[in-house]
């Protein structure tokens, strides 16, 4: 692969569409700019991340965590940036611009994640895979349909298709956004059907000739034709390594501050991350600031910065390889032994009292019950739109969902495109009113 076909400016559903219009912006630039000011984008601000949603103590929402997420990809674009074009000084690549790509992709990467978290994505899959809906699968597969599209979903795919899609009523090309803004929020660049039963692939069956149009145009480098699989597009790297970085350093941060781990042990996991002088220059910091919040926020600053140079030097010492497609894993997990070693103890840590902390699990029990009770009456609805009762709950779906597609397939992915994109609240609010538990106030 080479940078001058890979950073491209070129828009999805508008490839002959010619702006005679200047902007000061950067076609890069007003990718984010789009996002920030998108419907689905505000919506995340009533999304859980990790914790139920704020009431006297805040913690992050995905809408925090996706601008966080942004901040910590753009540094780590820049970097990259400004040595790519020291090693490439005549290359008419963007180089300047992989800051405010990254930084736009980072915006969009959590956009499909339904209600409730990850356990959202989780009782999504389990109604198809265990629940009510496992009894649809022939059905689906004989009329043409990715049944693994359902039981592996994945946020990351529906992130695509969100961005994508020319749902009924909207411009082609979806959001319109950029090729390389596009390339770089796809995690896994291959199908459901080679997710091995995981909640990891790219993008669901109805966007799949999509993306191959836009990996052929920019030249990543395909594995496998059937089932589709490419390899990583570079910049996914940096997304994903902003990601693993704002999760696992924030996560502690939020526990400490909902009483779920002490002072103490925040302060000695993020002290972990340095070594030597460093170290001791942070301990005398924590000497003379007394707030305790404050010694966690400035730790967590620095452990931020330790990873965002890590990974950057990371990535620039296996650009060859990265470009070439043979760059195994994850950039976090390949970083100095000391670094990685911190950064796996807060991974350990949080997993068995972070995650299965009752709250978290508390949110887990309530999506698995609202969205696979919504999930059972809407796909009731969509086979059986005749009935009263569907007709009353197709009427609550907006016509930007296509609920009367000529396939099954399509009928459930317009009802899984509607439930994903609800916030908690709407979800638990709509649950109630179905069920009869809540009414509308007169």
């Amino acid at each position: 692969m080479n940078w001058e076909r890979l950073l491209s400016a070129k828009r999805f559903g508008m490839e002959h569409y010619e702006n005679a219009k200047k902007h000061e912006r950067t076609e890069y630039q007003r990718d984010y700019d789009r996002l920030i000011f998108s419907s689905p984008f505000r919506r995340l601000q009533n999304k859980t991340q990790v914790f139920p949603l704020p009431g006297s103590i805040f913690v992050h929402n995905r809408l925090t965590h996706s601008l966080e997420v942004a901040s910590v990809g753009r540094s780590l674009g820049e970097n990259i940036g400004r040595e790519l074009r020291r090693r490439y000084p005549s290359s008419e690549a963007h180089f300047e611009e992989i800051g405010s790509i990254v930084a736009a992709a980072c915006l969009a990467h959590d956009m499909g994640n339904p209600p409730f978290g990850h356990s959202g994505e989780k009782a999504i899959s389990t109604f198809f895979s265990e629940g009510k809906g496992a009894c649809l699968q022939s059905e689906v597969e004989q009329g043409g349909g990715r049944w693994s599209d359902f039981t592996c979903f994945e946020g990351n795919a529906n992130a695509i298709r969100l961005l994508m899609h020319q749902f009924r009523g909207r411009r082609k090309g979806g959001f319109a956004m950029t090729y390389s803004t596009l390339a770089s929020i796809v995690k896994y660049p291959y199908s459901s059907e080679l997710s091995g039963g995981k909640n990891k692939f790219g993008f669901f069956a109805s966007e799949e000739e999509d993306y191959r149009q836009i990996a052929g145009e920019i030249g990543i480098i395909q594995q496998s034709d059937h089932p589709l699989r490419f390899v990583r597009y570079p910049l996914v790297y940096l997304v994903e390594a902003a990601d693993d970085v704002c999760y696992q350093v924030m996560d502690i941060e939020d526990a400490h501050k909902l009483r779920l781990l002490s002072t103490e042990k925040a302060i000695e996991l993020l002290l972990d991350f340095f070594e030597g002088e460093s170290r001791q220059r942070r301990i005398a910091t924590l000497s003379y600031v007394r707030d305790v919040n404050e010694q966690i926020a400035y730790l967590r600053s620095g452990v931020i910065g330790l990873l965002v140079n890590e990974c950057s030097e990371l990535f620039l010492a296996n650009e060859g390889q990265i470009l070439t497609g043979e760059f195994n894993g994850t950039l976090i997990g390949n970083i100095s032994p000391v670094v990685v070693k911190a950064y796996r103890q807060c991974a350990d840590f949080a997993m068995q009292h972070i995650y299965r902390s009752k709250d978290v699990l508390d949110i887990e029990l309530a999506g698995h019950r609202i969205i696979g009770y919504l999930l059972e009456m809407f796909t009731d609805a969509i086979r059986n739109p005749g009935h009263a009762y569907s007709k009353l709950l197709l009427d609550r779906i907006p016509e930007q969902y296509e609920t009367d597609s000529r396939s099954l397939y399509g009928k459930i992915q317009s009802v899984i495109d509607y439930i994903s994109g609800m916030t908690d609240v709407y979800a638990l609010d709509l649950y109630r009113k179905i069920t009869g538990m809540g009414l509308p106030a007169v």
